[in-house]
C-alpha cells in the first residue's frame, strides 16, 4: 500500500477525524483525549496508533507519558492538505508545533 493509500484509510474513520479537531490546538496525552470523548482508553490508544503508523501524529515522551501532536511531513501535506482544510487543522501551525522545532 503506498503512503496517500495508508494515509487516506487513516483518515476515513470518524473517531479518528475528532482526534485530529483535538490535536489541532496542541499536543495531547492519551487520557486528554479520552476525557473528551465517551471512548475507553485502549480504544483511543488504538486509533492513535494508526494515526502515528500513517504519519499524521507523532509522540513525544513527558516524563510518564506520551503526548501526541499532528505532523505535518511533506508526503502527509502531498496527500492530504485539501483534507485537513475541511477538517479545520491547520497544518502549517501544527508545523510550528512539532516536537522539536522552535
Amino acid at each position: 500500500m503506498d503512503r496517500c493509500s495508508i494515509t487516506f484509510k487513516a483518515l476515513s474513520d470518524s473517531t479518528r477525524q475528532k482526534i485530529l479537531g483535538f490535536l489541532k490546538d496542541g499536543p495531547l496525552s492519551v487520557n486528554e483525549i479520552v476525557a473528551q470523548t465517551d471512548l475507553a482508553q485502549p480504544t483511543v490508544s488504538h486509533h492513535l496508533n494508526l494515526l502515528k503508523q500513517a504519519g499524521i501524529v507523532v509522540t513525544q515522551r513527558r516524563g510518564k507519558q506520551i503526548h501526541y501532536s499532528l505532523c505535518c511531513g511533506p508526503e502527509i501535506l502531498e496527500c492530504c492538505s485539501g483534507i485537513f482544510q475541511l477538517l479545520g487543522v491547520s497544518m502549517i501551525g501544527a508545523a510550528k508545533n512539532k516536537p522539536g522545532k522552535k
